[in-house]
């Protein structure tokens, strides 16, 4: 005898039951292996949310406050779920029950776990996030999460409590540059600038990488923060450490200002110091090439073409004066060659520093003039002034010499 059952029709009943609840994934979510968090499953909350494998319960209430996304979000949800309720098909809401959760995706638990920590906390307990207490890496899951979900009050909260908590003394003294399980290779220059997580951490406890802090301070342009990180970039790029990173997260949010110090340092150290950094792309290899010839090309000139003097209102012969200047000027820049020779050609920054500390000395007479300065007895200050000017213009056009058109 036949035991057989005979196959359902596609489109009876059960078979469409069946069909829909794979296509949501209901099937799955109902498997073991989801938890329920162990604060933020409030037995009284209004809605189940899943993050990764952790099970949520929170009130909507709480989570549509300061106009966030959610409650746009709930809006549709529930527009959805009308729409269904008229049709033949009886189902249960998204976010009734842990079997039909609403599903976050992109978020980490400790992200949605720090925003619901910050939903639901007491004063005393937020207080503690201006302190030297406080959580920081509880603090980037939460600036990441507000900025995606528009929580723009929380989210600008959190990112001074960041600031306040690296602008104390020493901050920066032990923070790791970056996640050495990620940084084996090139940042991808295609991919969209998103706020970094921290799941890649070895620990949920360890604090935020620099790479991670400055990525979120570009994203969410907070200028405060962001001046933080690049002074500590400036410091590792001064010790010649992380220069190839530096030039890849500087590139990747135009951070001119370490841009042009980290091809610069990495520049000196020589061809076979670029071939060593697997991590650089080709791209930047010709842009190092074409900082060296640029610099060579500049500091060949640069002897010539003193910077605009501006003369004061006792000078009684300006073209004296302006010929005189352009004779110390020179005289300058040689003399500081002399004095280190050990200085690379192309090293124009730190030749250019340089001369403008021994014109510093020249005109505070620290070191004697030797007549230098007799042609410009009233300009001495202006000649000074114009050659910080002429520094901070070199320093601030670094970046441009990395071109790829050279």
């Amino acid at each position: 005898m036949d035991h057989d059952q005979p196959a359902l029709p596609p489109d009876s009943p059960l078979m469409t039951m069946t069909n829909s609840f794979l296509n949501d994934g209901m099937l799955l979510l109902s498997m073991p292996g989801h938890t329920r968090d162990g604060t933020y499953y409030i037995h009284d909350g209004n809605t189940v949310l899943l993050v990764e494998k952790t099970l949520f319960k929170v009130h909507r209430s709480v989570l549509t406050k300061d106009k966030s996304a959610f409650e746009t979000m709930f809006q549709l949800s529930s527009e959805t779920d009308s729409a269904r309720s008229d049709s033949s098909m009886n189902t249960a809401q998204e976010g009734e029950s842990d079997d039909n959760p609403i599903r976050l995706q992109g978020d980490t638990a400790d992200e949605f776990r720090a925003l619901l920590w910050a939903l639901y906390a007491l004063p005393h307990e937020l207080t503690i996030a201006m302190t030297a207490d406080a959580d920081c890496t509880q603090l980037l899951n939460l600036v990441r999460i507000t900025h995606k979900y528009q929580f723009r009050s929380i989210m600008t909260w959190a990112l001074s409590a960041l600031h306040h908590y690296y602008s104390r003394p020493g901050a920066f003294d032990d923070i790791i540059t970056t996640n050495s399980s990620t940084s084996a290779g090139p940042l991808p220059a295609t991919n969209p600038p998103t706020l970094p997580h921290t799941g890649g951490l070895a620990s949920s406890s360890q604090p935020p990488t620099l790479e991670q802090l400055t990525e979120l301070a570009a994203l969410c342009e907070r200028g405060d923060l962001l001046e933080a990180t690049l002074t500590r970039w400036k410091r590792l790029i001064g010790e010649g450490r992380d220069l190839a990173l530096a030039i890849a997260i500087g590139e990747r949010f135009n951070l001119r200002p370490i841009v042009g110090l980290a091809y610069h340092a990495l520049m000196l150290r020589g061809k076979a110091a670029w071939d060593a950094e697997r991590s650089l792309t080709r791209a930047q290899r010709v842009r190092l090439l074409a900082g060296y010839y640029a610099l060579t090309k500049l500091w060949d000139a640069l002897p010539s073409q003193p910077p605009p003097l501006t003369h004061t209102a006792r000078c009684t012969s300006q073209q004296r004066c302006t010929k005189a200047w352009g004779a110390l000027w020179r005289t300058v820049l040689e003399t500081g060659t002399q004095v280190m020779p050990g200085l690379a050609r192309e090293d124009v920054l730190g030749k250019i520093m340089l001369a403008e500390s021994m014109m510093k000395a020249l005109v505070e007479r620290e070191i004697p003039s030797q007549g230098f300065l007799d042609g410009m007895p009233h300009c001495r200050e202006s000649a000074l002034v114009a050659t910080s000017m002429r520094v901070r213009e070199i320093k601030e056009g670094l970046a441009d010499c990395f071109s790829d058109d050279f």
